[in-house]
């Protein structure tokens, strides 16, 4: 039988569910991604710490970073004393509302099914 030498030299094609996960990885990720789409303008570090709390200051900042390289969050730092800095999400970031509203969803119907809180 022959066999299609383009096909079985053709790397696969990158699974998109391991791609995402790489991007969203971590036990804050979606928590701080979603705080910021919902809240949809800017944020600064302390609030945004606080709606996800208990996240340490080290984390959300690897986070934060993390989302700015990728291009889903904008950091603006203003010149005052003291400083303030604000994230905002950005038109990237928002495309990601209807996944992750779909999986709040998800887990509010199916949160007792698991034995988890709702």
């Amino acid at each position: 039988m022959p066999t299609n030498h383009a096909q079985r030299d053709t790397p696969p094609e990158p699974c998109p569910m391991v791609q995402f996960v790489g991007l969203i990885s971590g036990k804050w990720a979606i928590p701080i991604l979603y705080r910021l789409i919902v809240i949809d303008g800017p944020v600064r570090f302390g609030e945004l710490q606080r709606a996800v709390a208990p996240i340490t200051q080290k984390e959300l900042t690897r986070q934060l970073r993390l989302f700015e390289q990728k291009g889903l969050l904008r950091r603006q730092v203003y010149a005052e004393v003291p400083p303030r800095v604000e994230y905002t999400v950005t038109a990237l970031g928002k495309t990601l509302r209807p996944p992750l509203d779909a999986l709040a969803d998800w887990m509010r119907t199916h949160a007792a099914d698991l034995g988890a809180e709702a």
